[in-house]
């Protein structure tokens, strides 16, 4: 993945932050709380954005409030115009800055704000800082508030264990600074146990050793030390867990070593709370039609799910009688149920979520629909409506997952999944294994775990497994949706219209690399493999990486890239799919004529696009 960017010199953008692209601001009065993470030696100094002001606006102010003081006041532009909103004297408790913002709007006379249509939107948000970041002094500090990239230097041939601690340790910092879309590379490093070069400012390194000696240990530099992590097998994976630990916070000294830190699984329940998913509730209040959001994701749930059902607990504002009304359950534009308003204003309801419209992440939404006379410019009362925490969720597990590929991933690898490599560079595939399990991880909102074993005994498990085989797949027990030999037809299973396979002749032959979904077993087994060009694969995961959100778009059961050519998914778990010939797109001539064959059999081909919905 490609480091987060900043903006501009001593400045992050709130995205790098972790804290979204946008502030969105909805009626003449409105408020949201911002924490800002805050590296040791620097100060938030300010807010810049691009202000978009509702329609028939006469003026408004932005209020920065720490507790109850005002910090700041701040008049908005005209139309859409940048804004600065000072934020000097603010204090900062235990590495963060946390604030209010207010903002407040006046319209023109005898106009009217309609919300949510309208919303005042701060866009492009950076933090600007003075200061300098300080160099960590203990274990306890080296991992910041801000992690732009870290850098995991193993040696040119790592062993098993040193590759197995470099997968926990990329994973476990991934999970740790969540949504800042932290990036991990993994160097070689022979013969030395300093990297070549301290890193830059947000950044660190990490040196990962097999030894008998386990430690954590700073390793002084001119400029930002790096850490050693050693142990030998067994035990190093418990000075990697320390990082991860609230243990960590009591290693006050530039050298640790960890006892024992054993992980425990966590069990998913059948019976829930949104409280428990991370959702301490929702609530929203707009002048005429309410509606929250209640993210359902199986990542938290911790497997695949079926069968879910969501008992909605919470309260709306009563509808005068001269105003009809209905409450509203949606997935999409898929309407789950409605009914009418009442008096009472409580919703004690359960809905079921049929499991067709079931993915790794579902939004449920919740609307109050008011109609009627709601008076001059819908204020006769504003409408405020709530689901509370403990709103139950029921499911299931999913034997098999539904849908089958990318979209059951990573939560059919919970609780615990096998890493089995295979190929003569162990360095480059622990590059790999590092690759995908971050990308996974960006994906969930439970850590990982994971474990690198021999190839065969990740192959024939009981258990999930991630499978390298970099340079082509040779076993007979794990049937790919795609296959092809370096010059050989490409074979897509479930393709000929009957569940069985097809193929395709390319001219001249193309090599490919791949990566595949399939369930086995009674398990989930993500395949990374090539048609004997390692190359290509590597390509497709250094693509992958660029943004989390490639992986979040997969969908489908396999996605195959050939050089010179976009990423292309293909779904073989499908029903019939005929396209017409003009309806297909501008990437058909790299897979010959016989394109048809695949397309019109069964399976569903499409080039991977960036969905615009952020997830």
């Amino acid at each position: 993945m490609a480091p987060v960017s900043t903006v501009g010199s001593g400045s992050f953008s709130l995205e790098s932050l972790g804290l979204g692209s946008s502030l969105g601001f909805y009626g003449l009065q409105a408020e949201t709380t911002l924490s800002i993470p805050v590296p040791v030696g620097l100060a938030p100094t300010a807010l810049t954005a691009t202000v978009d002001v509702p329609p028939y606006i006469q003026r408004g102010a932005v209020t920065v409030i720490q507790d109850d003081r005002t910090i700041s006041r701040t008049d908005l532009p005209p139309d859409r115009g940048t804004i600065t909103i000072p934020l000097a004297g603010a204090q900062i408790v235990d590495n963060a800055l946390t604030v209010r913002l207010r903002v407040n709007l006046i319209p023109i006379l005898d106009n009217c704000v309609y919300d949510p249509a309208n919303p005042l939107r701060l866009s492009a948000v950076a933090v600007s800082f003075s200061g300098v970041e300080s160099a960590p002094a203990t274990v306890a500090e080296f991992l910041p508030p801000v992690l732009h990239r870290l850098t995991i230097f193993l040696p040119g041939t790592p062993s098993p264990t040193e590759s197995d601690a470099a997968v926990k340790l990329a994973t476990s910092v991934v999970a740790h600074y969540g949504s800042q879309n932290t990036a991990v590379a993994v160097a070689a490093l022979d013969g030395a146990a300093v990297p070549p070069a301290p890193a830059a400012a947000f950044e660190r390194q990490v040196v990962i050793r097999e030894s008998q000696a386990p430690a954590v240990a700073l390793q002084p530099a001119a400029g930002m030390p790096s850490l050693l992590i050693t142990g030998p097998a067994g035990a190093i994976a418990d000075q990697v867990r320390l990082l991860g630990s609230n243990l960590s916070r009591l290693a006050l000294t530039s050298k640790a070593v960890a006892g024992p830190l054993a992980t425990v699984a966590q069990l998913p329940t059948n019976l829930t709370t949104i409280r428990d998913l991370g959702q301490p509730g929702v609530n929203a209040t707009a002048l005429t039609n309410p509606r929250v959001t209640i993210p359902l994701d199986q990542t938290r749930l911790g497997r695949v799910a079926r069968g879910l059902r969501v008992h909605l607990e919470g309260s709306y504002t009563p509808l005068p009688s001269t105003v009809g009304g209905q409450v509203t359950v949606k997935v999409g534009d898929d309407t789950l149920t409605r009914w009418p308003t009442d008096s009472s204003g409580a919703i004690d309801r359960w809905v079921n979520v049929p499991d067709r419209l079931v993915t790794r992440f579902t939004n449920l939404d919740v609307a109050v629909e008011a109609a009627g006379n709601t008076g001059r410019c819908g204020e006769f009362q504003p409408i405020t409506l709530t689901i509370d925490g403990a709103t139950e969720v029921q499911s299931q597990l999913a034997d098999p997952p539904s849908p089958l590929g990318f979209q059951a991933l990573p939560q059919a690898l919970m609780p615990k999944v096998l890493i089995g490599m295979k190929g003569p560079n162990a360095f480059a595939d622990t590059a790999r294994a590092v690759g995908i399990m971050t990308g996974l991880q960006h994906m969930s909102q439970r850590p990982l775990d994971s474990e690198v074993v021999p190839f065969d005994r990740a192959a024939g498990a009981q258990l999930p497994a991630v499978l390298i085989s970099a340079d082509g797949w040779d076993r007979k027990d794990l049937t790919l949706p795609v296959s092809a030999g370096a010059t050989g037809p490409l074979t897509v299973a479930g393709s000929d219209g009957k569940g069985g396979a097809a193929t395709l002749t390319l001219d001249p032959a193309q090599s490919f690399g791949s990566l595949q979904t399939l369930y086995s077993g009674g398990r989930t087994v993500l395949v990374a493999t090539s048609n004997g060009s390692a190359a290509q694969l590597d390509s497709l995961l250094s693509w992958l990486g660029t943004d989390v959100r490639n992986w979040r778009d997969l969908d489908g059961t396999a996605v195959v890239a050939m050089a010179g050519h976009p990423p292309v998914v293909l779904n073989t778990d499908t029903g019939p799919v005929v396209t017409r010939s003009d309806d297909l797109p501008s990437w058909v001539p790299w897979l010959g004529g016989g394109v048809v064959v695949v397309l019109v059999g069964a399976a569903a081909l499409t080039v991977l696009r960036r969905r615009r919905a952020d997830r």
